[in-house]
């Protein structure tokens, strides 16, 4: 079973989503089931992990309710509020929906390069842990120090690793990104996915841009933590659906047909317990 382990869908009139604003073109608009649909029967893809996009409860609800309706979502990935007094309530009543799989602070818009560290987040991540979801890390470079404290301090916790922590591909910042990622994959359990990454490059990216990071991301998290997602519709903003998954295939031909099947799928029922269905 091919899986696509990061996509979103929204709708503008709902009203909470403050980061998507006509500025952004092509992807000011709504996305639901229907606009998808081609690409995941074009490719082969049997399922999705649906993704939030909002700060708020009430998308999560959103999202669970398509997830009752459209066989294709596997799974939703939600937000809750952690620094809530209440969140571990709000947490084991959304994790009910057996579709929840997964939480997502987002963390990347978030001021306080410390904030996950707050000792006021302990409920949540007690929570989470004890509700069987996963946590889904939307990081960027700046963020891994502090990402892998929460790790170790958190080791029981399922961990993925949202667009390899968006390395700066279009000011070709390596070196710090890929010690730090190294660390993590080496010392902790966590998987990452392999998505994202054209819209962290420069407009006129290449595949070879993009194969020093799946290269190293190959190298360190190996073919049994990677998860493969097409961050659609986002990724439209660089590249097309279509041209993602042939990137991401040509740059993971050299490995097996059971290597690529692993990224393409079987890492995301794992890490999203997913089951066989």
């Amino acid at each position: 079973m091919r899986i696509d382990a990061h996509q979103h869908f929204w709708k503008l009139d709902r009203g909470d989503y403050g980061w998507l604003n006509p500025e952004l073109g092509t992807i000011y608009r709504d996305f639901l089931p229907e606009d998808i649909k081609p690409f995941l029967s074009h490719h082969n893809i049997s399922g999705t992990i649906l993704v939030q996009a909002a700060p708020t409860v009430a998308e999560t609800e959103f999202l669970l309710q398509l997830a009752e309706e459209v066989p294709f979502i596997k799974g939703v990935v939600g937000w809750v509020d952690f620094e809530r007094s209440d969140s571990a309530e709000e947490i084991f009543c959304l994790a009910e929906h057996s579709s929840l799989v997964g939480l997502r602070p987002m963390i990347q818009d978030i001021d306080d390069i410390d904030w996950m560290l707050g000792d006021r987040l302990q409920p949540a991540f007690e929570a989470l842990i004890e509700a069987n979801l996963a946590f889904d890390a939307l990081t960027l470079p700046l963020h891994l120090a502090n990402l892998l404290k929460i790790l170790a301090k958190y080791n029981e916790m399922r961990v993925v690793i949202d667009h390899a922590s968006k390395p700066q591909i279009r000011s070709e910042q390596y070196s710090d990104w890929a010690m730090n990622m190294k660390i993590i994959a080496s010392e902790t359990n966590a998987f990452c996915k392999l998505s994202g990454l054209v819209t962290e490059a420069s407009d006129k990216w290449t595949v070879d841009d993009i194969r020093p990071y799946v290269d190293h991301l190959l190298d360190t998290f190996g073919t049994g933590r990677l998860i493969w997602g097409s961050d659609w519709p986002v990724c439209t903003l660089a590249a097309s659906y279509d041209r993602w998954f042939e990137v991401t295939s040509r740059l993971l031909e050299s490995l097996s047909e059971k290597e690529r099947q692993a990224i393409l799928g079987y890492n995301a029922r794992i890490a999203y317990k997913l089951g066989d269905g």
